[in-house]
């Protein structure tokens, strides 16, 4: 083990200045060889497509990964480096702690490579640890989710060409992107006065690519289905229940509770306001607001009749924030009135975290619900420190409004982890299995921001505050609350990159169908793997909820929301899954256990003796789409105010 430590690091010394596609392992593996596509932004901005070269080793080590980039990348890859080997050990059922993972890139310009690499990787050290040889006429690009899904990408046109200019006969792309938009602009001189106009064109890339290269497009949705188009071999796919029930009745007694008792507060403070003396103007605004609760309540009694019992919760959790800003307001008078609120406020939250913090987590139900806790408390936290800035500044109607925001999330924090004692079974779950998964979803997901920020500047929202956010839960010891939001980061970026330029709404409601597929099929997949989740079923009707909304109004804010907790839903019912706790169960194609590593026998092991033979893909049909702008179709401007 030291002589392959010590080789390693002179390797990686040497590497720049010796021939790059001959690397190789410095001890006995298996290298793989493989090209992909990435985007280089040129000096006035203009994104191109370049080709990189990927050099990856499999070799028997203790568990890292190593990669070395020439010229750096302008994104760094190592988050995604490491996902990739994570979700090849899950695919195969190998466990990588067992191997080392070198991976060096080449590119003949800086590259935003990044997450879009992630798909290919996974690809590479697959075949390195099977002993498979890939196909140099396959290319791909598509990030790679913590499920084995490919997830969407920019920049799809400029790597087809890129693609093309390297002599591929396959190129493959994340399932869902096959329509793009680009934005041409035209220049017309008229009696000396130059007008520009700018005119967002559809592209159909798989017909485009063929009737200007030859060049075959396929969509692919998975890893399984990468592989095969690269090696010729099938994996067994792990498959979902034919028939999943998310079914939220496990909710019923809160909802029927909360629904009560949130109507009585309702109808109690209507009684204190009519009573009270404020003036016209005061009672004219806190009877609307009054009105704005009722009509959540009022959704909420429909909720329950139609059994969507966590939307239920949602609304009444909505409308009690409304009410009970309404009632602190009318029990403050002075100054220190406010003030002794936002000090009750901080006791409750106190509370909520002490009780929170004090539980010992048994099974990943249990695990998935306190981590949801812990993350509302930390929201608590924010909102209340919102509150006192509030205060400070005078603005006493905003400070009653954020610490009475901030007391209802702090007791839904207490609501999750009570409700995750519930279903707690199995043995006691570390702290130490939440800091892994919340740093592995921290990195991937600064990962995916910092890609779009290269390539769309700030055109998907601020998501770089929710990144920092989750550092500094991380730093402070807060990993549940890190994970989640992190997860949310990740969530909304690639929502953006998958509906960019879209306001067509029969593509995205397409785009919604197969969300809301996806998170059936994980939802399924858990439930077979002995978790109930709760959280992920939760999100799921939210999702319904917003789905229903928006076919009924048109209304693209509700569908947006809808893509969102759908996602929410997906990437939840699959946390900590793939943990040592709960190992993966799909079997290696061709073999128990560790997979035999050979070195092999030609000088860059990238020659194809099975050219997979390439799926059909069938003509889709596109309504005609009205010309937006790029990125007109923004992520995270609504995600619903969820229980």
């Amino acid at each position: 083990m030291k002589k392959l430590t010590v080789v390693a690091l002179i390797l990686m010394l040497v590497l720049p200045f010796t021939g790059f596609a001959a690397a190789q392992c410095p001890a006995e593996g298996h290298t793989v060889v493989m090209k992909a596509p990435a985007v280089s932004k040129t000096a006035n901005g203009q994104l191109v497509g370049v080709v990189t070269e990927f050099v990856i080793t499999v070799a028997p080590g203790s568990g890292h990964v190593y990669i070395e980039t020439w010229p750096l990348a302008q994104v760094d890859m190592q988050a995604s480096a490491r996902l990739a080997a994570q979700v090849a050990g899950q695919v195969l059922g190998v466990n990588m702690s067992k191997y080392d993972v070198f991976i060096q890139v080449k590119a003949n310009a800086p590259i935003i490579g990044g997450p879009s690499a992630g798909g290919t990787m996974t690809v590479g050290i697959i075949a390195a640890l099977e002993g498979w040889k890939v196909n140099p006429k396959v290319m791909m690009t598509g990030m790679i989710n913590p499920d084995g899904t490919i997830g969407p990408v920019g920049g799809i046109l400029e790597k087809a060409s890129a693609a093309h200019e390297a002599g591929v006969k396959l190129f493959l792309i994340p399932e869902g992107q096959r329509i793009q938009y680009v934005q041409e602009t035209q220049k017309k001189e008229i009696g000396g006065i130059i007008e520009i106009n700018s005119e967002t064109k559809r592209v159909d890339v798989v017909k485009y690519a063929e009737e200007r290269w030859g060049l075959k497009v396929v969509e692919v949705k998975n890893i399984y289905q990468a592989v095969y188009y690269f090696t010729g071999h099938r994996i067994p796919q792990p498959k979902a229940p034919a028939y999943v029930r998310i079914d939220t009745s496990f909710l019923k007694g809160d909802a029927i509770t909360d629904y009560q008792n949130t109507t009585e507060y309702y109808e109690k403070v209507v009684k204190a306001l009519k009573n009270s003396n404020v003036g016209y103007e005061t009672y004219t605004t806190l009877m609307a607001a009054l009105n704005q609760a009722e009509s959540l309540l009022n959704q909420s009694r429909e909720d329950l009749n139609s059994g969507m019992y966590y939307t239920a919760l949602s609304r009444d959790f909505q409308a009690r924030i409304i009410i009970r800003h309404v009632d602190w307001y009318l029990n403050t008078s002075t100054q220190e009135d406010v003030q002794k609120l936002l000090k009750y406020t901080q006791e409750q939250i106190n509370q909520s975290e002490q009780f929170v913090s004090g539980l010992k987590i048994r099974g990943v139900t249990m695990l998935q619900a306190v981590a949801a806790a812990q993350q509302r408390v930390e929201e608590a936290k924010s909102l209340l420190n919102s509150a006192w800035k509030y205060y400070y500044s005078g603005d006493y109607w905003d400070a009653i409004g954020d610490a009475a925001y901030a007391y209802e999330r702090a007791k839904t924090a207490v609501f999750w982890a009570k409700l995750g004692e519930r279903f707690a079974g199995g043995r006691v779950i570390s702290k130490e299995t939440v800091k892994r998964t919340a740093r592995e979803y921290i990195d991937e997901s600064s990962l995916i921001v910092a890609y779009i920020e290269s390539m769309y500047g700030n055109a998907a929202g601020d998501l770089q505050s929710s990144i920092q956010q989750a550092e500094q839960y991380y730093e402070d010891g807060k990993y549940s609350a890190a994970l989640f939001t992190a997860m949310e980061a990740r969530v909304q970026g690639q929502v953006f990159l998958d509906t960019l330029g879209i306001t067509n709404t029969t593509v995205l409601f397409d785009k919604l169908a197969q969300m809301k597929t996806d998170a059936r099929t994980a939802i399924g997949i858990a439930e077979e793997k002995g978790v109930k989740p709760i959280l992920a079923m939760a999100y799921y009707e939210f999702a319904e909820s917003y789905e229903k909304s928006a076919r009924e109004k048109g209304d693209v804010n509700d569908l947006q929301t809808a893509m969102i907790f759908y996602q929410y839903a997906r990437e939840t019912a699959g946390l900590f899954l793939n943990s040592p706790m709960t190992p993966s169960t799909a079997p290696a194609s061709n073999s128990t256990g560790i997979p035999e590593i050979v070195v092999p026998g030609g000088s860059n092991g990238s020659t194809s003796t099975t050219t997979p033979v390439s799926a059909g893909t069938g003509e889709t049909a596109w309504d005609l789409v009205a010309a937006v702008a790029i990125g007109a179709f923004l992520v995270g401007a609504l995600t619903g105010r969820k229980l």
